[in-house]
């Protein structure tokens, strides 16, 4: 993850030491029909939908007092493809629960004929640019490599050259899908989560099949769900304070920043602001995607 080695793989970056669970992924994973596959790009919202997903689906089984998010990390109870071999996902329970950053075209064929549904969170590039930005500075100290400067990861961004990049490319492939499958991928925005966290759960929970109860609703399930996943508590545990994560290499407390909408406006110049809004409105907009700028 850190001033990696990447490899172009239809059209888009990869790290190298994930490309060969991606290609076992791809040819060999058989989707289910109640599969439930949560995707975004690295910083964009992963460890808080994952959160999220979890606690929607569980909720039933587990509750919140005793729900495993208390003594695991998100990433540890939701596991994601490129670091855990996909054929460990065999023994999780249906609905299966999993995560990538796969780019939609990349996807097994079997995910997209089946009926299993995908979650697609995005985040303003502006503040994504940013958060990784943050999160790559923390690898490379945490492993002794020369820093990597703002500017010269703003630069590798406008060119796509980021993990799982291009960015627009990957946005705008699950945005496409959402717009002709909305039954099939459900497109959420991080800002629309931080502003309507209840109403965004609902959806959530609409689309994958387990609606809240009206009691549910009433009896405060909705805010315990939102409240036990929220950036404060989930940094607040003990878990996810110390230890490591993807084969080691990361630190837990890296996973929780800040988590705010527009802290781009603290360290992107006018032109690097003017830049990458140029490159949203080239590749973005002309398929009707606009981001709130804070």
């Amino acid at each position: 993850l850190v001033r990696p080695v990447h490899r172009l793989y239809q059209n888009f970056w990869y790290p190298i030491p994930v490309l060969p669970n991606v290609i076992a992924f791809q040819r060999h994973f058989k989707a289910k029909d109640k599969d439930i596959v949560l995707v975004s790009q690295p910083k964009s919202g992963t460890t808080w939908l994952k959160a999220l997903a979890f606690s929607i689906i569980n909720r039933a089984h587990f509750g919140i007092s005793n729900t495993p998010l208390l003594t695991s990390n998100p990433h540890e109870v939701v596991p994601s493809i490129e670091h855990k071999l996909w054929p460990d996902l065999d023994g999780l329970a249906e609905p299966r629960l999993f995560a990538t950053h796969i780019p939609y075209p990349s996807l097994p064929e079997s995910i997209k004929l089946s009926d299993c549904r995908i979650i697609y969170i995005c985040r303003n590039p502006l503040d994504t640019v940013v958060s990784s930005w943050h999160f790559l500075v923390e690898t490379v100290r945490s492993e002794d490599q020369p820093d990597w400067s703002l500017e010269e990861h703003f630069e590798t961004f406008c060119q796509g050259q980021v993990l799982f990049g291009p960015f627009w490319d990957h946005i705008t492939g699950y945005w496409k899908e959402s717009l002709e499958r909305q039954h099939k991928v459900l497109f959420l925005k991080y800002e629309d989560l931080k502003e309507d966290t209840g109403g965004q759960l609902k959806k959530v929970a609409e689309f994958v099949g387990l609606p809240f109860t009206e009691e549910e609703e009433e009896g405060g399930v909705i805010d315990e769900i939102a409240n036990l996943c929220s950036l404060k508590t989930l940094k607040d545990l003990e878990v996810n304070k110390s230890g490591k994560l993807l084969d080691k290499i990361i630190e837990k407390r890296s996973f929780f920043r800040k988590g705010e909408v527009g802290d781009w406006v603290n360290h992107l110049t006018p032109s690097m602001v003017d830049r990458l809004n140029s490159i949203i409105q080239e590749k973005m907009r002309p398929f009707g995607l606009e981001f709130r700028m804070c």
